[in-house]
């Protein structure tokens, strides 16, 4: 099977289509013939030999987290209904931990068989794959905010996957969104999803006219950006108001003076304070497909590249050129 493969770690340079074998499922997983494999931010990361600590990973493996394609063949564990099936998944390995370093760059993937979740027929492979991540934890970061209506919310890194949803789930709630972006085509795309206000945060001072506009601060801050810029988000909450930093898109989660956020009365929560164990993440799944498929909700694919061009899709994310989310298309009917 074609497969991309990381050798070493560095620039997206290090990404090479090979020939390797075809993987075998264990007791408990199925191979999927994959269509679409999602490329995230973090994939570009550890590509670059990032994250060591967190992440113990050792080159060679196959990237790729999310995918989206046929169940071929099953574990002698795994119920037989599933063959043929068109599901999405996490990658049994996702060339983090044990396991066969196989991820979901590639023709044929490993994946748990608890983790499968059936595609309905109202989904397309790439909005479902689309959803993999950033639906369902779109969902649990949203449902955590409690946002009300006639509220001001801010959103960083609007542009992205999770931050398209984020805008269209609050302005459904009735509130009003401040989306902060670099460049006018991100800009552009906040504000056809119903952001009321749109900040471009290369503009010094931005945090500053996020509180004029807000009327002293937003209630809600939703931070996909981290770094820096999630520090300066954090000084445009409201007193008495909530962040909820689980982004890391400038680099690292948000460099932010969190004391003198706290005496103001802002609750700062981190990725890991909202998607705690009690998130029912099959139920948060279901809602995020369903919402999809009934148009409640749009899925923005920015760009989608075939597993020869990985190269590309690293570099846009990187360059940060890319909208949505960005998709990898490896099989053939999608």
């Amino acid at each position: 099977m074609r497969a991309v493969q990381v050798k070493e770690f560095g620039g997206p340079e290090v990404l090479e289509v090979l020939e390797l074998p075809a993987p075998q499922p264990g007791s408990s997983e199925v191979v999927v013939d994959v269509e679409v494999a999602d490329v995230m931010f973090l994939d570009t990361r550890l590509r670059s030999g990032w994250g060591q600590d967190y992440f113990p990973l050792s080159p060679p493996y196959v990237p790729g987290g999310a995918i989206g394609g046929v169940v071929s063949a099953i574990g002698a564990g795994v119920d037989p209904a599933w063959l043929g099936k068109r599901v999405v998944t996490q990658t049994a390995a996702s060339g983090i931990g044990g396991g066969l370093p196989i991820g979901g760059y590639a023709e044929k993937s490993l994946a748990k068989a608890a983790t499968l979740t059936e595609i309905p027929s109202g989904l397309t492979t790439q909005q479902a794959v689309g959803l993999a991540h950033d639906g369902r934890t779109a969902l649990a970061v949203f449902d955590r905010a409690a946002v009300q209506p006639g509220s001001w919310v801010l959103i960083t890194a609007a542009a992205g996957g999770l931050g398209t949803l984020l805008i269209q789930l609050s302005v459904a709630a009735g509130a009003h969104v401040v989306a902060a972006a670099r460049g006018t085509e991100k800009l552009a795309l906040a504000t056809r999803l119903g952001a009321d206000e749109v900040i471009d945060y290369s503009d010094g001072g931005w945090e500053a006219r996020v509180r004029r506009i807000t009327g002293g601060g937003a209630a809600v801050v939703f931070d996909g950006a981290g770094g820096e810029i999630g520090g300066a988000a954090l000084t445009a909450a409201a007193d008495k108001g909530l962040f909820l930093g689980y982004g890391s898109a400038a680099g690292d989660f948000a460099h932010g003076d969190t004391d003198a956020a706290m005496t103001r009365g802002v609750t700062v929560l981190g990725l890991f304070d909202i998607v705690g164990k009690d998130v029912d993440w099959v139920g948060i799944t279901d809602r995020a497909q369903s919402a999809v498929a009934e148009g409640a909700l749009e899925v923005v694919i920015g760009q989608t590249f075939p597993i020869d061009q990985v190269r590309q899709a690293h570099a846009a994310i990187e360059n940060r050129t890319a909208l949505g989310r960005t998709l990898l298309t490896v099989g053939a009917s999608l």
